[in-house]
C-alpha cells in the first residue's frame, strides 16, 4: 500500500479509502448487509493497509456505521482514521447535533470521529466528487487545488462516477486498448487521480472480495506522476470520446423551463444522456422511474413552445418520445429512430 501526507495532520492516509456505502447485502435489500462478507472484506482492506474508512448516517438505511463499527472490534479500530456524515437534514435544534453524533458513536462503537471544535479554524480534511468526467463539476480541480494550497486533505469520493466508469461502451474500451500499459477502466480512473499530489485518499465503494483486492492491487501500484504525457492525453482523448457520446446536447441552462404541461425536460434528457454515454440503461431507467410521473417524457404533448427558448436548437418534441421509449418502456437506443 502507498501512503500520502493527510493535509496538516501528523498522519499518513492510504492511497485507498474504504467507501462504506456499498457493502454487499443479501436479498438485493441495501439496508440488508451481509455482515459476515461485508468484515471479511473490511478486514481484508485494512489487513493490507487501508487505514481510512468512510461511512455515513443514512448508508444502508441506517446499517452502515452499525456494521462499521462490528467490523472494528477486536483492534481494528485503532488501525484507522474514522469519518461519517451527521443526518444534518434532519437536525431541526442544536441538541440535535450531539444526539444524532452520540447515536452514531454508539453504531460505530467508538469514542470519537474528528475533534471538530479544534479544527473549526483549521480543517482537517474536505470531501469532493471528483474523477476524470468531472473536472469542472461541483469543486472540481480548482477546489483540489485551491484546498490543498491552504493545506487541507482532499478525500475523492465518485472517483468512478458511481461505478459508471467501470464498464464502458466499446468506443471507450477500444480507446483504453490502445495504450502501451494494459490497465483496466477502473485502474486508468483511480491512476488518474492518484497521478495528483493534492488527492490525499481515494474512496472507492466496494463490494466484493475481488473489487478490494484488484483495488488494493492498484493503490500499491499508485504513485504521484506516474502517469506521463502520453497517457495523460490518452485520458483527455476517453473523456471527449465519452462527451461524443452523449446523444442530446442539452446544457441544463433551464430556458425551456418551465413547461406548460409540467415535465422535467433538463431532468429527462440528464437521465437518458447518462444512460446512453455509459451504456448504464438500467440505472437511467431506475432513475426516469423516480420522476414524478406528470413531469416525464411521456407527459410531452408536444407544444414546441420549449423549442422556441432552447439555446442549443434541441428537437426537444422529438426527442421526448425517444427517451419515454427507451427509459420508459425499454426499448433498444439502437433502433430508435434519432431526431436529426
Amino acid at each position: 500500500m502507498q501512503y500520502r501526507r493527510f493535509g496538516g495532520l501528523d498522519w499518513e492516509v492510504s492511497a485507498l479509502g474504504f467507501g462504506c456505502m456499498r457493502l454487499p447485502v443479501q436479498d438485493g435489500d441495501s439496508s440488508n448487509i451481509d455482515e459476515s462478507e461485508a468484515i471479511r472484506i473490511l478486514h481484508y482492506a485494512i489487513d493490507h493497509g487501508v487505514n481510512y474508512l468512510d461511512t455515513g448516517y443514512p448508508y444502508h438505511g441506517g446499517n452502515s456505521e452499525r456494521v462499521v463499527g462490528n467490523a472494528l472490534r477486536g483492534g481494528y479500530r485503532d488501525k484507522v482514521k474514522l469519518a461519517t456524515k451527521l443526518p444534518a437534514w434532519a437536525v431541526e435544534r442544536t441538541e440535535d447535533f450531539d444526539r444524532y453524533l452520540n447515536e452514531q458513536l454508539d453504531k460505530l462503537q467508538t469514542e470519537h470521529i474528528k475533534e471538530i471544535l479544534d479544527y473549526y479554524e483549521d480543517w482537517a480534511l474536505c470531501q469532493i466528487q471528483y474523477n476524470y468526467m468531472n473536472e469542472e463539476v461541483q469543486a472540481g480541480t480548482k477546489g483540489l487545488e485551491y484546498a490543498a494550497s491552504k493545506g487541507v486533505a482532499v478525500v475523492v469520493m465518485e472517483p468512478l462516477l458511481g461505478g459508471k466508469l467501470a464498464d464502458p461502451p466499446r468506443p471507450i474500451q477500444d480507446l483504453w486498448d490502445t495504450a502501451r500499459t494494459e490497465r483496466s477502466p477502473v485502474d486508468w480512473a483511480l491512476q488518474w487521480l492518484w497521478n495528483k499530489p493534492q488527492v490525499s485518499t481515494v474512496l472507492s465503494g466496494m463490494s466484493t472480495m475481488e473489487q478490494v483486492v484488484q483495488n488494493v492491487r492498484s493503490a500499491s501500484a499508485s504513485r504521484v506522476g506516474s502517469l506521463d504525457a502520453d497517457e495523460l492525453a490518452l485520458v483527455s482523448q476517453v473523456r471527449t470520446k465519452y462527451d461524443e457520446l452523449c446523444p442530446i446536447p442539452c446544457t441544463q441552462c433551464r430556458y425551456c423551463m418551465p413547461c406548460p404541461n409540467g415535465v422535467d425536460i433538463p431532468r429527462n434528457f440528464a437521465t437518458f444522456n447518462t444512460g446512453v454515454m455509459y451504456n448504464t440503461f438500467g440505472s437511467a431507467q431506475g432513475g426516469y422511474a423516480r420522476i414524478p410521473e406528470d413531469a416525464r417524457a411521456s407527459a410531452c404533448i408536444q407544444c414546441r413552445q420549449c423549442e422556441e427558448l432552447c439555446p442549443q436548437s434541441i428537437a426537444i418534441s422529438e426527442w421526448m418520445p425517444v427517451v419515454d421509449q427507451v427509459l420508459g418502456e425499454g426499448h433498444p437506443y439502437e433502433e430508435c429512430r434519432i431526431p436529426q
